[in-house]
């Protein structure tokens, strides 16, 4: 080969080395999802929920007025009571209710949890619980079936503010 072709050939490859040196490596480009589409994805998922949320209420709703239009002449016989008060006492202390069972005033500073309860906790320990705005249910002999649906009431509305309080009271009929 002579020197003038090596020198060519030379200079051709420091050429293509310094070429490739000189500019950057092709970048490899990512297909990235495109965040607007799971941004619309949620807008879609959000409005399926709240059209299904309203769709459902419209139902209870019916449900529960259609009820309440056929329990109204039962509302005639509901009494209403004034209030006794709501003054917590030491236990032990005497207390008198002007209505039986009682339905407000002074009492004792522990409640009644909700729940199902076959023997009587103590007039004051309910009219506290009311007062928590637990809602207390008494029965005496219900037929089975009733007293099955009162008990599965206990067990839907445990909460220390929203329970429901199912009491025997031997009376009632």
């Amino acid at each position: 080969m002579s020197e003038g072709r090596r020198s060519d050939m030379a200079k051709s490859s420091r050429k293509r080395k310094n070429s490739s040196s000189a500019l950057p490596p092709k970048a490899v480009k990512k297909k990235v999802f495109p965040v607007r589409y799971v941004v619309y994805g949620v807008a879609v998922l959000a409005l399926i929920g709240a059209g299904y949320g309203f769709f459902t209420s419209q139902q209870v709703e019916g449900a529960f007025d259609a009820l309440a239009a056929a329990g109204k002449g039962e509302l005639e016989r509901v009494e209403e009571f004034p209030s006794e008060g709501r003054t917590h006492l030491a236990v032990g202390s005497e207390i008198s209710y002007g209505t039986h069972p009682p339905t407000s005033g002074p009492h004792y500073l522990q409640w009644i949890n909700p729940g199902f309860y076959e023997t009587l906790k103590g007039w004051s320990n309910l009219v506290h619980s009311l007062e928590h705005g637990m809602i207390v249910i008494y029965y005496d002999r219900p037929a089975d079936e009733a007293l099955e649906t009162l008990k599965s009431w206990t067990s839907l509305f445990t909460g220390p503010w929203s329970g429901i309080v199912m009491v025997r009271k031997v009376g009632l009929g």
